[in-house]
């Protein structure tokens, strides 16, 4: 007899419906939608402030929702924890270690709470932390707590990992290492949650990529999907005084109201995300040559995953 088509919740691996949670007077999360497929990465993608880390601390059960509906593998973070506590991951941004407790000991504390745990000195080994086995937490540096603090999240077999920054302080070799690590979960059919800051982990990793600002979902779908070519645009270098948000205002004028936001890149040169068409280019070339800015290169483009998320949350740092 043919097993019948899974439910939602089965599908899924976190499902997210109009979720809110306010702390006091500030908002943290808005109406948020989310949804997670089995066996697949999704980066959750926002400022300071967005509401990432309080989204994932109510999926993890820590943090109980105002309103909306969250289910984590079918069950209820907050009602059914204790069912879910041995089937989740969890890999905290303040790393969640005892400050004096060494490292292999720590490891094999979090491997004696599951039934078929990961070998702790084998993942000590991959992860390049048998050398410092015997040190306290404390006394780690910052990338080796943030590695302990991932090998913890995934010595318990977990069907489903939550990592918070997993990169955030190491360097280029370890964070190559992490890389290959939620790669390889993801080959082994666990499902990953991964907030970052790093927009070329999030294009790199993930299947599926969530931008939320405000507590609200301002873009949601693949990397493609994303800087797809209903998000290319200009990309171009000049000369003068240029006020890239009124070139842009020309450009969407001229294109018949089309959406159309700038953003000045770290290397000097602007990208105009909206329509790369004859008329966009037309308009940008005479707004120039009116405001007296001279265009020394200039091509139509696919964006970056940053222009995309640039031109979505603004270019404010946020605290």
């Amino acid at each position: 007899m043919p097993r019948p088509d899974p439910s939602p919740d089965e599908q899924a691996a976190v499902d997210i419906t109009g979720l809110r949670k306010s702390f006091g007077a500030h908002t943290a999360v808005d109406g948020l939608d989310l949804r997670l497929r089995r066996g697949t990465v999704l980066a959750l993608l926002g400022p300071n402030g967005a509401g990432k880390t309080t989204t994932v601390e109510i999926c993890e059960g820590f943090t109980a929702p105002d309103a909306g509906q969250v289910r984590v593998l079918g069950l209820d973070p907050r009602d059914d924890n204790d069912a879910l506590r041995a089937r989740i991951g969890v890999m905290l941004q303040g790393g969640g270690a005892y400050p004096g407790a060494r490292a292999a000991e720590m490891l094999r504390l979090c491997a004696a709470y599951s039934a078929n745990p990961i070998d702790p000195d084998w993942l000590l080994d991959v992860l390049g932390l048998t050398p410092v086995a015997d040190t306290p937490f404390r006394r780690l540096s910052g990338g080796q707590q943030q590695r302990l603090s991932l090998a913890c999240a995934l010595v318990g077999r977990p069907e489903l990992v939550f990592l918070d920054e997993p990169t955030a302080g190491l360097d280029a070799h370890a964070r190559l290492l992490v890389w290959d690590l939620i790669a390889a979960l993801r080959t082994d059919g666990v499902s990953v949650l991964l907030t970052t800051h790093m927009l070329d982990e999030a294009e790199h990793l993930a299947d599926d990529i969530v931008i939320i600002d405000a507590g609200r979902v301002v873009a949601a779908g693949t990397p493609a999907e994303l800087t797809a070519r209903d998000h290319a645009g200009l990309r171009f270098t000049a000369v003068g005084d240029l006020d890239i948000t009124a070139a842009a205002a020309a450009v969407s004028a001229a294109c018949g109201g089309a959406t159309t936001t700038g953003t000045r890149g770290e290397d000097g040169g602007y990208t105009l995300i909206g329509p790369a068409t004859p008329e966009a280019i037309a308009a940008l070339a005479a707004w120039c040559a009116e405001s007296g800015v001279l265009i020394t290169e200039l091509h139509a483009a696919g964006a970056s995953l940053q222009d995309v998320f640039l031109s979505l949350t603004g270019r404010e740092v946020r605290a």
